[in-house]
């Protein structure tokens, strides 16, 4: 397996490269389906505010996974309770 890191032009060039080969077979088409995926692996990880969490859990006697659930389903912060 090979890891490289391209910058946006040249990721814009390789898949223009790869689209226009007449005939793409398997591998071809799983690599142009892999640099669309690839952009994901460069978002920052997300970071909860865990002791806000736990706090809230803990007062309501609740999980830390309700609590997110929750606060995900109403897109309100964790103090607007």
């Amino acid at each position: 397996m090979w890891v490289v890191r391209l910058t946006d032009k040249q990721l814009e060039v390789l898949r223009a490269l790869l689209r226009s080969e007449e005939h793409l077979g398997p591998a071809l088409r799983g690599s142009i389906e892999a640099l669309e995926l690839a952009r994901w692996d460069d978002l920052p990880d997300a970071e909860l505010p865990w002791d806000e969490i736990e706090t809230i859990a803990r007062r309501q006697n609740i999980s830390a996974a309700d609590v997110i659930w929750d606060l995900s389903g109403r897109g309100r912060t964790a103090n607007a309770e």
